[in-house]
């Protein structure tokens, strides 16, 4: 099991289901022996907005700013605010990361997106990524609730597939940092569960967490079937081992064929 784990918690009450989630895997953890710190977000009240002030001493280039580029400047020159860099210390620190959240407008709440862009922001970079990326040898996972039941995230549901919804989050930023992703424990519409049905959810998750790291991380192609001198496109002969799949390689690469189903939620696929 990892030994460090750090939980990023974005929920304003300590009675929500999140804190019930978050309180469930603390304790399961710690009773596995890992070391377990919480971020809660809301409690710290964390800046979410990426600004000029998140950089000390002054930008180096403010007609024409980029956070992205200033962040990472500022990472490596030990100039960066003290709410960013006492994350960082937790983060390079951890083995395990948790992002517990209530699913707002089907992605995390704006301050846990303001936690990612700041907090990350040192680890985006073009010359090294996703499997080569700062990261690769962390892991990390999503788990959240939401306030509809499973249909309604279905390849037939209103909000379409959660596949899809969860693409973004989990290669856009887990995956492209390095994280080896675990599949998301998705908590579905417990505030309309029965009592009996949300203790089954968590015990449920208490369960998960005593075998998590022995989990396969869910599959994204490897940076090596891109070719870099071609704008990062798949390689021929990657292109032809996988032209007879009926499926594509994955949400986002699916090469104009049918998605692979469950990729983004089951481990492996």
């Amino acid at each position: 099991m990892a030994k460090k784990v750090l939980i990023v918690y974005a929920h304003e009450s300590p009675v929500s289901f999140n804190a019930a989630a978050k309180d469930a895997a603390v304790a399961a953890l710690t009773a596995q022996g890992c070391t377990v710190e919480v971020s809660d977000l809301y409690a710290m009240k964390f800046k979410a907005a990426a600004t000029t002030e998140d950089i000390t001493g002054g930008v180096k280039d403010a007609e024409n700013f980029c956070y992205a580029k200033e962040i990472k400047l500022g990472s490596e020159e030990g100039r960066l605010a003290d709410d960013i860099k006492k994350e960082q210390e937790k983060l390079k620190e951890a083995d395990l990361v948790i992002f517990q959240f209530p699913m707002y407008w089907s992605s995390v709440p704006a301050i846990m997106k303001g936690w990612m862009d700041r907090v990350l922001g040192f680890a985006y970079a073009q010359e090294k990524r996703y499997s080569e990326a700062i990261f690769k040898d962390k892991k990390a996972m999503l788990s959240f609730t939401t306030d509809c039941p499973e249909s309604v995230y279905s390849d037939t549901g209103i909000n379409g597939d959660i596949n899809v919804t969860l693409w973004p989050l989990q290669n856009g930023i887990l995956n492209y940092c390095g994280f080896q992703v675990f599949a998301p424990q998705i908590f579905w519409d417990p505030a309309t569960a029965s009592p009996e049905s949300r203790s089954s959810m968590l015990e449920g998750w208490r369960t998960r967490l005593q075998n998590l790291c022995g989990e396969a991380p869910v599959y994204f192609a490897p940076l090596d079937y891109f070719d870099k001198e071609k704008g990062f496109l798949l390689k021929p002969e990657v292109k032809e081992k996988y032209a007879s799949e009926e499926c594509g390689l994955t949400v986002g690469i699916h090469m104009g064929k049918p998605l692979p189903a469950n990729s983004q939620t089951k481990a492996g696929v």
